[in-house]
């Protein structure tokens, strides 16, 4: 299972990510835009995700991935219970979901400093 440090240190690093605590929830934002959420039970986290794509992910797997409440369906988001997520798994949702808040040079440049 993966936890809330290991959700930092994959998403701290990242360029023009900042980490504040709103209503209870622990969310990772590039300027005024979260790009992931932590539930304030720390079991779920929600994160910015193609709305077209959502209902294929949920789909293929419901153990691992649910749909956003009835207040962010409009988004671009969906949630994952953290327990049944992969370290690596992690880091690729965490590393997606941030490539969708910054400008696409921000991304492009970051994506190739890491090969």
């Amino acid at each position: 299972m993966v936890t809330v440090a290991d959700i930092r240190a994959v998403a701290l690093p990242l360029p023009r990510t900042y980490e504040a605590l709103i209503r209870d929830r622990i969310k990772f934002k590039v300027g005024r835009l979260v790009y992931l959420s932590i539930a304030p039970d720390e079991r779920s986290m929600g994160f910015a995700y193609p709305k077209h794509a959502r209902a294929g992910l949920v789909a293929a797997e419901p153990a691992k991935f649910f749909p956003p409440g009835r207040a962010d369906e409009r988004y671009n988001w969906v949630q994952a219970w953290l327990a049944p997520l992969e370290p690596a798994e992690l880091r690729e949702l965490v590393v997606d979901a941030w490539c969708l808040a910054v400008p696409k040079s921000v991304s492009a440049g970051y994506l190739d400093s890491i090969g």
